[in-house]
């Protein structure tokens, strides 16, 4: 059973397998172009749920994202898109630029309304998750939207 809300419904399914019998006002698909093996037929399918005046959130990480940067400066990748370990561990099959994320979005026919970035991130998780407090996370929260060039997490949200 799909639980409903007030306001959304979750929906647990593989994106190649979902067939929807309605259409939605806003499809969320945060954390996934990066991990399926045709991202723009998946969004060329995702399109086709979308209500006439509908969007598409789109969220993926970034390959040039101050933290990737500092790693080919320290030798531990040869380039910012390249996948690491822990990419693999993940799932990962490509790591985004906002250039290619927009290519592929646009190649799946989609129209950009608004992209940015979220969370300006210079450590790793673990590094961040033991030595920062709360008020340094949102600070550098902010500060991603400054620099999406650069942030952690890149979005677009689209329409048909």
């Amino acid at each position: 059973m799909i639980p409903s809300y007030k306001n959304h419904t979750k929906i647990h399914s593989f994106f190649e397998d979902y067939k929807p019998n309605q259409k939605f006002n806003t499809i969320i698909m945060e954390h996934i172009l990066e991990h399926v093996d045709n991202p723009i037929d998946i969004m060329i399918r995702a399109k086709e749920w979308l209500s006439d005046n509908g969007v598409m959130i789109l969220g993926v990480p970034n390959a040039l994202s101050i933290h990737r940067l500092v790693a080919v400066k320290m030798g531990l990748l040869k380039a910012p898109n390249e996948l690491n370990e822990r990419d693999y561990q993940l799932g990962h099959q490509r790591v985004y630029s906002m250039e290619t994320f927009i290519k592929d979005i646009k190649e799946a026919g989609l129209t950009i309304i608004e992209k940015g970035g979220v969370f300006f991130k210079p450590l790793s998780n673990g590094q961040i998750e033991t030595n920062w407090n709360d008020n340094m996370i949102e600070g550098f929260y902010e500060l991603g939207k400054d620099f999406p060039e650069n942030a952690a997490e890149i979005f677009v949200v689209c329409k048909k």
